[in-house]
């Protein structure tokens, strides 16, 4: 594993366990609503970003730290299609607005992609 590939995880793993009390200062969910329908910034931020998400979260599953919650089975949707599905079910939650986007897009991708109980 390089040196930046490592200082780069390293940093995204100190985002997502960054204490609650500077979740205020994160991108909110209807910030990232705005980059995802392509009204205030480009669709690829927010590719990147729930690219960014998904990838730290499974590492973070990868380690043990954290339950496995989230199963994409393949072939995966396309993540335009995921990205669209999750705008709709933002739409659908109101109250998300001022939620850190990371904690909602998490939330809908373990709705989406859940797990089936190992036997």
């Amino acid at each position: 594993m390089n040196k930046k590939w490592t200082m780069s995880l390293a940093a995204s793993l100190a985002l997502l366990a960054a204490p609650a009390a500077q979740a205020e200062q994160a991108i909110t969910t209807a910030e990232m609503l705005q980059y995802c329908e392509g009204t205030n910034g480009s669709f690829v931020t927010c590719e990147i970003y729930g690219q960014a998400v998904y990838d730290t979260y499974l590492v973070i599953a990868a380690t043990g730290q954290a339950l496995k919650t989230i199963c994409v089975k393949q072939p995966a949707p396309s993540r335009t299609e995921v990205i669209e599905q999750y705008v709709q079910w933002v739409k659908n939650k109101p109250n998300a607005a001022n939620e850190p986007a990371a904690q909602t897009m998490l939330q809908f991708l373990t709705r989406r992609f859940p797990c089936q109980p190992s036997r």
